[in-house]
Protein backbone atom coordinates (compact mmCIF):
# COMPACT_ATOMS: atom_id res chain seq x y z
CA UNK A 1 0.00 0.00 0.00
CA UNK A 2 1.25 3.45 -0.92
CA UNK A 3 -0.08 6.98 -0.55
CA UNK A 4 -0.84 6.97 -4.29
CA UNK A 5 -3.53 4.31 -3.92
CA UNK A 6 -7.10 5.62 -4.27
CA UNK A 7 -9.22 6.18 -1.19
CA UNK A 8 -11.65 3.34 -0.52
CA UNK A 9 -13.35 4.29 2.76
CA UNK A 10 -13.70 7.65 4.53
CA UNK A 11 -15.36 7.89 7.93
CA UNK A 12 -16.17 11.43 9.02
CA UNK A 13 -17.41 12.42 12.50
CA UNK A 14 -19.19 9.12 13.11
CA UNK A 15 -21.56 8.97 16.09
CA UNK A 16 -23.57 6.00 17.32
CA UNK A 17 -26.00 6.40 20.21
CA UNK A 18 -28.25 3.73 21.67
CA UNK A 19 -31.41 4.86 23.49
CA UNK A 20 -31.96 3.75 27.09
CA UNK A 21 -35.63 2.91 27.61
CA UNK A 22 -37.09 2.56 31.09
CA UNK A 23 -40.52 2.19 32.67
CA UNK A 24 -43.68 0.47 31.47
CA UNK A 25 -44.01 2.76 28.45
CA UNK A 26 -40.38 2.34 27.43
CA UNK A 27 -39.67 6.02 27.34
CA UNK A 28 -36.16 7.14 26.42
CA UNK A 29 -34.34 8.19 29.59
CA UNK A 30 -30.91 8.74 28.08
CA UNK A 31 -28.43 7.38 25.55
CA UNK A 32 -25.34 5.20 25.44
CA UNK A 33 -22.73 7.19 23.52
CA UNK A 34 -20.93 4.20 22.00
CA UNK A 35 -19.09 6.07 19.22
CA UNK A 36 -18.34 9.80 19.45
CA UNK A 37 -16.88 11.65 16.48
CA UNK A 38 -14.70 8.92 14.95
CA UNK A 39 -12.84 10.02 11.81
CA UNK A 40 -10.38 8.04 9.68
CA UNK A 41 -9.82 6.83 6.12
CA UNK A 42 -8.58 3.73 4.33
CA UNK A 43 -6.73 3.45 1.04
CA UNK A 44 -6.96 0.39 -1.18
CA UNK A 45 -4.64 -2.39 -0.05
CA UNK A 46 -4.10 -0.86 3.41
CA UNK A 47 -4.69 -2.39 6.83
CA UNK A 48 -5.82 -0.10 9.63
CA UNK A 49 -5.78 -1.59 13.13
CA UNK A 50 -8.42 -0.27 15.52
CA UNK A 51 -7.39 -0.99 19.13
CA UNK A 52 -8.60 -0.22 22.62
CA UNK A 53 -9.92 -1.90 25.73
CA UNK A 54 -13.26 -3.70 25.86
CA UNK A 55 -16.24 -1.36 25.68
CA UNK A 56 -14.47 1.49 23.88
CA UNK A 57 -16.65 1.25 20.75
CA UNK A 58 -14.39 -0.63 18.33
CA UNK A 59 -16.90 -3.27 17.26
CA UNK A 60 -19.74 -0.76 17.14
CA UNK A 61 -17.68 1.33 14.72
CA UNK A 62 -17.27 -1.66 12.41
CA UNK A 63 -20.95 -2.59 12.64
CA UNK A 64 -21.96 1.01 11.91
CA UNK A 65 -19.85 1.00 8.73
CA UNK A 66 -21.64 -2.20 7.70
CA UNK A 67 -24.97 -0.59 8.68
CA UNK A 68 -25.67 -3.43 11.09
CA UNK A 69 -26.42 -0.71 13.66
CA UNK A 70 -27.95 2.69 12.94
CA UNK A 71 -25.69 5.69 12.47
CA UNK A 72 -26.79 8.61 14.64
CA UNK A 73 -24.60 11.24 12.99
CA UNK A 74 -21.72 11.48 10.55
CA UNK A 75 -20.73 10.22 7.12
CA UNK A 76 -19.31 6.93 5.81
CA UNK A 77 -18.07 7.41 2.26
CA UNK A 78 -17.35 4.33 0.13
CA UNK A 79 -15.77 4.57 -3.33
CA UNK A 80 -16.75 1.40 -5.23
CA UNK A 81 -13.66 -0.21 -6.83
CA UNK A 82 -15.53 -0.40 -10.15
CA UNK A 83 -15.29 3.42 -10.28
CA UNK A 84 -11.49 3.34 -10.38
CA UNK A 85 -11.08 5.45 -7.25
CA UNK A 86 -12.99 8.40 -8.69
CA UNK A 87 -13.87 10.62 -5.66
CA UNK A 88 -17.02 11.91 -7.38
CA UNK A 89 -18.39 8.36 -7.48
CA UNK A 90 -18.23 7.82 -3.73
CA UNK A 91 -21.41 6.87 -1.90
CA UNK A 92 -22.45 7.91 1.60
CA UNK A 93 -23.49 4.66 3.27
CA UNK A 94 -24.98 6.54 6.23
CA UNK A 95 -27.80 7.94 4.11
CA UNK A 96 -28.81 4.76 2.27
CA UNK A 97 -31.93 2.72 2.94
CA UNK A 98 -31.68 -1.03 3.49
CA UNK A 99 -32.69 -1.64 -0.12
CA UNK A 100 -30.13 0.82 -1.50
CA UNK A 101 -27.44 -0.57 0.79
CA UNK A 102 -27.89 -4.15 -0.35
CA UNK A 103 -25.98 -4.02 -3.68
CA UNK A 104 -23.06 -2.26 -1.98
CA UNK A 105 -22.63 -4.98 0.65
CA UNK A 106 -20.71 -7.08 -1.83
CA UNK A 107 -17.91 -4.50 -1.62
CA UNK A 108 -17.75 -4.53 2.21
CA UNK A 109 -17.92 -7.79 4.14
CA UNK A 110 -17.31 -8.73 7.77
CA UNK A 111 -15.48 -11.49 9.61
CA UNK A 112 -17.12 -11.83 13.02
CA UNK A 113 -15.46 -12.42 16.36
CA UNK A 114 -17.14 -15.66 17.42
CA UNK A 115 -16.80 -18.47 14.84
CA UNK A 116 -19.15 -20.59 16.96
CA UNK A 117 -22.07 -18.13 16.84
CA UNK A 118 -21.61 -16.53 13.40
CA UNK A 119 -22.32 -19.70 11.39
CA UNK A 120 -25.80 -21.18 10.95
CA UNK A 121 -25.67 -24.65 12.59
CA UNK A 122 -28.47 -25.92 10.32
CA UNK A 123 -26.62 -25.17 7.09
CA UNK A 124 -23.76 -27.13 5.55
CA UNK A 125 -20.44 -25.40 4.97
CA UNK A 126 -21.13 -25.38 1.23
CA UNK A 127 -24.48 -23.63 1.70
CA UNK A 128 -22.96 -21.10 4.13
CA UNK A 129 -20.23 -20.06 1.69
CA UNK A 130 -22.59 -20.16 -1.31
CA UNK A 131 -25.20 -17.87 0.25
CA UNK A 132 -23.43 -14.59 -0.70
CA UNK A 133 -23.02 -15.96 -4.23
CA UNK A 134 -26.77 -16.47 -4.48
CA UNK A 135 -27.48 -12.94 -3.24
CA UNK A 136 -24.80 -10.92 -5.02
CA UNK A 137 -23.97 -12.84 -8.23
CA UNK A 138 -25.73 -14.45 -11.19
CA UNK A 139 -23.72 -17.68 -11.12
CA UNK A 140 -25.63 -20.88 -11.82
CA UNK A 141 -25.61 -23.87 -9.50
CA UNK A 142 -22.60 -25.59 -11.09
CA UNK A 143 -20.53 -22.39 -11.04
CA UNK A 144 -21.45 -21.74 -7.40
CA UNK A 145 -20.34 -25.23 -6.39
CA UNK A 146 -17.02 -24.74 -8.17
CA UNK A 147 -16.53 -21.31 -6.56
CA UNK A 148 -17.28 -22.68 -3.09
CA UNK A 149 -14.64 -25.38 -3.53
CA UNK A 150 -12.13 -22.78 -4.73
CA UNK A 151 -12.79 -20.60 -1.68
CA UNK A 152 -12.45 -23.54 0.71
CA UNK A 153 -9.11 -24.48 -0.82
CA UNK A 154 -7.97 -20.84 -0.75
CA UNK A 155 -8.74 -20.60 2.98
CA UNK A 156 -7.03 -23.87 3.90
CA UNK A 157 -10.13 -26.07 4.10
CA UNK A 158 -10.52 -29.46 2.46
CA UNK A 159 -13.16 -29.13 -0.32
CA UNK A 160 -14.30 -32.68 0.44
CA UNK A 161 -15.85 -31.35 3.66
CA UNK A 162 -18.32 -29.19 1.74
CA UNK A 163 -21.33 -31.17 3.04
CA UNK A 164 -20.30 -31.09 6.68
CA UNK A 165 -21.92 -28.90 9.32
CA UNK A 166 -20.18 -26.24 11.46
CA UNK A 167 -20.20 -28.38 14.63
CA UNK A 168 -17.92 -30.87 12.88
CA UNK A 169 -15.09 -28.32 12.65
CA UNK A 170 -12.65 -26.88 15.15
CA UNK A 171 -12.65 -23.21 16.13
CA UNK A 172 -9.85 -22.31 13.72
CA UNK A 173 -11.56 -24.15 10.87
CA UNK A 174 -14.83 -22.36 11.61
CA UNK A 175 -13.09 -19.01 11.39
CA UNK A 176 -11.67 -20.06 8.03
CA UNK A 177 -15.24 -20.82 6.94
CA UNK A 178 -16.25 -17.33 8.04
CA UNK A 179 -13.39 -15.83 6.02
CA UNK A 180 -14.34 -17.90 2.96
CA UNK A 181 -17.95 -16.71 3.26
CA UNK A 182 -16.77 -13.08 3.50
CA UNK A 183 -14.64 -13.51 0.36
CA UNK A 184 -17.40 -15.16 -1.68
CA UNK A 185 -18.77 -11.93 -3.14
CA UNK A 186 -15.24 -10.68 -4.02
CA UNK A 187 -15.26 -7.67 -1.67
CA UNK A 188 -12.61 -4.96 -1.58
CA UNK A 189 -12.89 -4.22 2.15
CA UNK A 190 -13.00 -6.74 5.00
CA UNK A 191 -14.00 -5.61 8.49
CA UNK A 192 -12.33 -8.09 10.83
CA UNK A 193 -14.00 -7.83 14.24
CA UNK A 194 -11.53 -9.46 16.64
CA UNK A 195 -11.27 -12.53 14.38
CA UNK A 196 -8.66 -14.30 16.53
CA UNK A 197 -9.71 -13.48 20.09
CA UNK A 198 -11.77 -16.68 20.51
CA UNK A 199 -8.99 -18.95 19.20
CA UNK A 200 -5.99 -20.70 20.74
CA UNK A 201 -2.68 -18.87 20.43
CA UNK A 202 -1.23 -21.34 17.92
CA UNK A 203 -4.34 -21.02 15.73
CA UNK A 204 -4.27 -17.23 15.99
CA UNK A 205 -0.95 -17.13 14.12
CA UNK A 206 -2.36 -19.33 11.35
CA UNK A 207 -5.39 -17.07 10.85
CA UNK A 208 -3.22 -13.93 10.83
CA UNK A 209 -0.88 -15.45 8.26
CA UNK A 210 -3.89 -16.47 6.16
CA UNK A 211 -5.23 -12.89 6.22
CA UNK A 212 -1.83 -11.52 5.19
CA UNK A 213 -1.59 -14.01 2.33
CA UNK A 214 -5.12 -13.26 1.11
CA UNK A 215 -4.42 -9.53 1.16
CA UNK A 216 -1.28 -9.96 -0.88
CA UNK A 217 -2.94 -12.24 -3.44
CA UNK A 218 -6.31 -10.50 -3.74
CA UNK A 219 -5.48 -6.85 -3.02
CA UNK A 220 -7.82 -6.68 -0.03
CA UNK A 221 -8.21 -3.78 2.36
CA UNK A 222 -8.68 -4.50 6.08
CA UNK A 223 -10.12 -2.70 9.06
CA UNK A 224 -8.69 -4.97 11.75
CA UNK A 225 -10.44 -4.53 15.10
CA UNK A 226 -8.67 -6.07 18.10
CA UNK A 227 -7.42 -5.57 21.63
CA UNK A 228 -4.35 -7.78 21.09
CA UNK A 229 -1.67 -5.21 20.34
CA UNK A 230 0.89 -7.81 19.27
CA UNK A 231 -1.48 -9.15 16.61
CA UNK A 232 -2.35 -5.65 15.40
CA UNK A 233 1.33 -4.79 15.08
CA UNK A 234 1.89 -7.89 12.95
CA UNK A 235 -0.80 -7.14 10.38
CA UNK A 236 -1.42 -3.36 10.36
CA UNK A 237 0.06 -0.54 8.29
CA UNK A 238 -1.50 2.12 10.53
CA UNK A 239 -3.06 1.94 13.99
CA UNK A 240 -5.88 3.99 15.51
CA UNK A 241 -6.11 3.92 19.32
CA UNK A 242 -9.65 4.28 20.63
CA UNK A 243 -10.86 5.29 24.09
CA UNK A 244 -14.47 5.73 25.23
CA UNK A 245 -15.82 6.05 21.70
CA UNK A 246 -13.18 8.42 20.34
CA UNK A 247 -9.88 8.01 18.50
CA UNK A 248 -7.08 9.49 20.59
CA UNK A 249 -4.07 8.61 18.41
CA UNK A 250 -3.53 7.64 14.78
CA UNK A 251 -0.19 6.83 13.15
CA UNK A 252 1.80 4.18 11.36
CA UNK A 253 2.28 0.90 13.18
CA UNK A 254 6.02 1.48 13.54
CA UNK A 255 5.50 5.00 14.89
CA UNK A 256 2.85 3.96 17.42
CA UNK A 257 5.07 1.25 18.91
CA UNK A 258 8.31 3.23 18.79
CA UNK A 259 6.86 6.54 20.00
CA UNK A 260 3.37 6.36 21.51
CA UNK A 261 2.35 9.97 22.14
CA UNK A 262 -0.95 9.75 24.01
CA UNK A 263 -0.72 8.72 27.70
CA UNK A 264 -3.35 6.02 27.08
CA UNK A 265 -1.36 4.61 24.15
CA UNK A 266 1.77 4.53 26.31
CA UNK A 267 -0.10 2.52 28.95
CA UNK A 268 -1.39 0.05 26.34
CA UNK A 269 2.05 -0.47 24.83
CA UNK A 270 3.61 -0.98 28.26
CA UNK A 271 1.19 -3.87 28.86
CA UNK A 272 2.42 -5.84 25.83
CA UNK A 273 4.78 -8.59 27.03
CA UNK A 274 8.29 -8.68 25.53
CA UNK A 275 9.79 -12.16 24.91
CA UNK A 276 13.07 -11.15 26.55
CA UNK A 277 13.31 -11.68 30.35
CA UNK A 278 16.08 -9.12 30.79
CA UNK A 279 14.20 -6.37 28.94
CA UNK A 280 10.89 -7.29 30.53
CA UNK A 281 12.37 -7.05 34.02
CA UNK A 282 13.77 -3.56 33.52
CA UNK A 283 11.12 -1.73 31.53
CA UNK A 284 8.55 0.53 33.16
CA UNK A 285 4.98 -0.74 33.41
CA UNK A 286 2.31 1.97 33.38
CA UNK A 287 -0.72 1.00 35.46
CA UNK A 288 -3.78 3.19 34.98
CA UNK A 289 -5.87 4.09 37.98
CA UNK A 290 -9.66 3.84 38.07
CA UNK A 291 -12.05 2.46 35.47
CA UNK A 292 -13.17 3.69 32.08
CA UNK A 293 -16.14 6.09 32.54
CA UNK A 294 -19.65 5.03 31.58
CA UNK A 295 -20.58 5.77 27.93
CA UNK A 296 -23.98 6.81 29.28
CA UNK A 297 -22.44 9.87 30.93
CA UNK A 298 -19.09 10.54 29.24
CA UNK A 299 -17.02 13.17 31.07
CA UNK A 300 -16.57 16.71 29.82
CA UNK A 301 -13.27 17.67 28.29
CA UNK A 302 -10.80 14.90 27.53
CA UNK A 303 -12.44 11.51 28.06
CA UNK A 304 -9.19 10.19 29.56
CA UNK A 305 -8.50 12.98 32.06
CA UNK A 306 -9.87 11.07 35.08
CA UNK A 307 -7.24 8.34 34.63
CA UNK A 308 -4.41 10.37 33.13
CA UNK A 309 -1.41 10.99 35.44
CA UNK A 310 -0.49 14.12 33.45
CA UNK A 311 -3.90 15.87 33.33
CA UNK A 312 -4.21 19.56 34.15
CA UNK A 313 -7.17 21.90 34.51
CA UNK A 314 -7.90 22.42 30.81
CA UNK A 315 -8.22 18.66 30.28
CA UNK A 316 -11.34 18.67 32.49
CA UNK A 317 -13.26 21.24 30.45
CA UNK A 318 -11.96 21.33 26.86
CA UNK A 319 -12.10 18.40 24.43
CA UNK A 320 -8.73 18.06 22.65
CA UNK A 321 -8.77 18.06 18.85
CA UNK A 322 -6.68 15.71 16.73
CA UNK A 323 -3.47 17.46 15.68
CA UNK A 324 -0.39 16.37 13.74
CA UNK A 325 2.58 16.25 16.13
CA UNK A 326 5.13 14.38 14.03
CA UNK A 327 5.13 13.21 10.41
CA UNK A 328 1.66 11.73 9.80
CA UNK A 329 1.35 11.10 13.54
CA UNK A 330 -1.91 12.49 14.94
CA UNK A 331 -2.87 12.71 18.60
CA UNK A 332 -5.73 14.25 20.58
CA UNK A 333 -4.02 15.51 23.74
CA UNK A 334 -3.65 18.96 25.32
CA UNK A 335 -0.06 18.18 26.33
CA UNK A 336 1.05 19.02 22.79
CA UNK A 337 -0.38 22.53 22.73
CA UNK A 338 -0.04 23.32 26.44
CA UNK A 339 1.62 26.42 27.86
CA UNK A 340 4.79 26.12 29.93
CA UNK A 341 2.76 26.67 33.09
CA UNK A 342 0.37 23.85 32.19
CA UNK A 343 3.28 21.56 31.34
CA UNK A 344 4.82 22.17 34.73
CA UNK A 345 1.66 20.65 36.22
CA UNK A 346 2.27 17.52 34.15
CA UNK A 347 5.43 16.51 35.98
CA UNK A 348 6.98 13.30 34.70
CA UNK A 349 5.83 13.30 31.07
CA UNK A 350 8.93 12.91 28.84
CA UNK A 351 9.95 16.22 27.30
CA UNK A 352 11.24 14.45 24.19
CA UNK A 353 7.74 13.12 23.61
CA UNK A 354 6.22 16.57 24.03
CA UNK A 355 8.52 17.85 21.33
CA UNK A 356 7.48 15.00 19.02
CA UNK A 357 10.97 13.49 18.93
CA UNK A 358 10.17 10.15 20.61
CA UNK A 359 10.10 8.71 24.11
Amino acid sequence: MTATEPMLLEVDNLHVRFPIREGWLGRVQGHIHAVRGVTFNLRRGETLGLVGESGCGKSTTGRAIMRLVDISEGRVWLTPPSQGGNPSARVDLATLSREAMRPLRRHVQMVFQDPFASLNPRMTVGDIIAEPLQVHTTLDQAARVMRVRELMDLCGLNPRFVRRYPHEFSGGQRQRIGIARALAASPSLLLCDEPISALDVSIQAQILNLLVTLQREMGLTYLFIAHDLAAVRHISDRIAVMYLGTIVELASSASIYATPLHPYSRALISAVPIPDPATEATRERIVLRGEMPSPRNPPKGCAFHGRCPYAFERCKTETPAMRVVASSHEVACHLYDASEEERRVSVGFPRSVLSGQGG
